[in-house]
């Protein structure tokens, strides 16, 4: 595990305690049942934002904590084992696309709204069923943006669009020349086609010809901090569940072969938190994202799909209700497994790293 410093400890715990307290799995069930088509609880992201979630990664100047990347991902971390419904890692993503390739008047005008929580962001790339930021079709003709994305997180609440045209990242805002088409997911979060007709963009010109893979290897490790948050809480509530599950006047956790399973996803869970925090680091550090980016998420897709579905397993069949929680954790983590790369996609990146 990550050597922690006192102050990461102490946000760490923090976020545990207010996600075990405020935002159970139960709250994301209330969420559900509204069928509010922002599928979150606007007054429970306020107070993360409230206690400086949002601006995690932001700089100092613009109004956020600049407090790393482990700190981001070990708030994301925490909120993943409650299946927490929340824009934060969408808005944190578009901050980051903001921070490495925003001029300045862009940074002033963005980064302090969207670390504040007064403004929600995210990413729209993809425009086919698969992630492939190959292929882009979105063009900008006189500062105007045109094209479809498909699936595009947290959309319905979106203040501000960070999209991938054919020459780079733009900025456009939730109005004008923007319309969404709901799209229903297994996870009953918000996602959505948006489509843009001349809308108004904003590009950001700085961080060179890599921009969208450096916003994408960080959207990859963030999004696989959630999905090893999921893991964790999977592994956990199982294991519980053996442990006082009685069948055939024994208690399940007495099998020796249900023990052989819980620990062999117990030895995937630790390879998973290893490589996820290897890209929490890699981050930090500045060196060999690309890299730890592919191993971080491809390793948490696969860990994350065994346990999920392990963990309806060996909860037999009231699994598959939906008066348990463990079945939602499944459901989102197949669509997490999709986003930004699946696992072969990951692996082909890896190799075309290497210059395979």
């Amino acid at each position: 595990m990550a050597v922690l410093n006192e102050e990461q400890e102490m946000l760490r715990d923090m976020a545990r305690e207010w996600a075990t307290n405020e935002s159970p799995v139960a709250a994301f069930r209330k969420v559900r049942a509204s069928g509010a088509p922002e599928a979150f609880d606007r007054e429970a992201y306020t107070a993360m934002a409230q206690m400086g979630w949002a601006g995690i990664v932001v700089p100092e100047a613009h109004g956020g904590s600049d407090f790393g990347w482990l700190s981001a991902g070990l708030v994301v971390e925490e909120l993943g084992k409650t299946l927490t419904a929340s824009p934060l890692v969408a808005t944190t993503l578009a901050a980051t696309a903001i921070v490495l390739g925003g001029s300045e008047e862009q940074k002033a005008k963005w980064l302090p709204k969207l670390a504040s929580g007064e403004t929600i962001g995210t990413l729209a790339i993809d425009e086919g069923p698969h992630h492939n930021p190959a292929k882009i079709a979105a063009s900008v003709s006189g500062g105007k943006l045109s094209g479809t994305k498909a699936f595009v997180h947290e959309a319905h609440s979106t203040d501000l669009f960070v999209v991938a045209a054919a020459d780079g990242l733009y900025l456009v805002e939730n109005g004008d020349g923007v319309a969404l088409s709901t799209r229903k997911l297994t996870d009953q979060r918000s996602h959505a086609e948006v489509t843009f007709d001349g809308a108004a963009a904003d590009k950001l010109a700085g961080g060179g010809d890599s921009l969208l893979d450096d916003v994408l290897d960080r959207a990859r490790i963030l999004t696989a901090c959630e999905m090893l948050g999921m893991a964790q809480a999977v592994f956990d509530t199982t294991l519980e569940y053996l442990k006082q599950r009685v069948q055939f006047n024994q208690v399940l956790a007495t099998f020796q072969a249900l023990q052989h399973r819980m620990a062999d996803l117990f030895g995937d869970l630790a390879m998973m938190r290893s490589a996820v925090e290897g890209g929490l680091q890699a981050l930090d550090s500045g060196f060999g994202i690309p890299r730890a980016a592919a191993i971080a998420k491809s390793e948490a897709n696969r860990v994350l799909h065994t346990m999920s579905r392990e963990g309806i397993q060996l909860h037999g069949g009231i699994g598959m209700t939906d008066e348990y929680d463990i079945g939602f954790y499944l459901k989102r983590a197949r669509v997490l497994e999709a986003s930004w790369g699946n696992t072969s996609y990951l692996r082909d990146r890896f190799a075309r790293i290497g210059g395979y």
